[in-house]
């Protein structure tokens, strides 16, 4: 099973309702995420879920996500992200994952890291993987992302570092943040994806297809520890 995989832990996410627009994270007056925003994990789920919630930090409405041996993806799936070409947001991590490792299975875990998720045609998706989203559509028949572009906040690797997803190449990352970066210190970012996908892909697409998802996680399962992190003004632009 590929852990943070796009065919798998967010299956249930594109199978819901999609929505126009991205909503802000904060819309609303609750502590829940408002809809159609979704907390999605792996298949038959054992282990717990990393908690989600909107909570009130230096005297604003942000994403706080609490990651304790956990798993667990916040999705919010899209309609017209095509046009889209710029992701910004702001973050900041208050406890870090130093024993993560995103190159070794054992050490897949992020203290936070923000998704886009594309879908790119099969007949450019490499044949083993065409096989998997086959056999996933044959359960579902609703579209599954078939690549996904992750913007990563990692104790370990420098700032910069570029590397696949350590159980499956249809995720693909860029470390934005890391062990240089003050904590509990809030950093804005403002990517453009539309580069970003070309780049990382490049080997496999010279278009960029439509983005159907966007996604917030963090997970601290595979190391066994707990990390604590912050997300606001979460958006798309021309």
């Amino acid at each position: 099973m590929f852990k943070r995989s796009v065919f798998a832990a967010l299956l249930t996410a594109v199978a819901s309702v999609l929505a126009a627009g991205l909503v802000p994270l904060t819309k609303g007056d609750g502590t829940d995420p408002p809809q159609p925003w979704r907390v999605i994990g792996l298949p038959l789920q054992q282990k717990p879920f990393t908690r989600f919630s909107i909570v009130d930090v230096g005297g604003e409405r942000v994403l706080r996500l609490d990651a304790d041996h956990s798993y667990g993806n916040l999705v919010h799936p899209l309609t017209d992200g095509t046009a889209s070409r710029f992701l910004s947001w702001r973050w900041r991590v208050d406890v870090p994952n130093d024993r993560a490792n995103l190159r070794l299975s054992s050490g897949d875990d992020a203290a936070v890291e923000i998704c886009v998720l594309f879908d790119m045609s099969m007949d450019a998706v490499p044949f083993v993987d065409r096989q998997i989203v086959r056999a996933a559509r044959v359960q579902n028949p609703i579209l599954l992302p078939t690549a996904t572009v992750c913007y990563v906040w990692d104790a370990h690797f420098p700032v910069g570092t570029e590397l696949d997803n350590a159980f499956t190449r249809r995720v693909r990352m860029i470390v934005l943040r890391g062990r240089d970066t003050p904590l509990r210190t809030w950093s804005q970012e403002r990517r453009d994806i539309r580069a970003d996908f070309l780049r990382l892909f490049g080997d496999e697409a010279n278009e960029v297809p439509p983005i159907i998802g966007i996604s917030v996680a963090a997970d601290a399962d595979n190391t066994q520890t707990r990390t604590l992190s912050f997300v606001a003004d979460l958006a798309l632009e021309p």
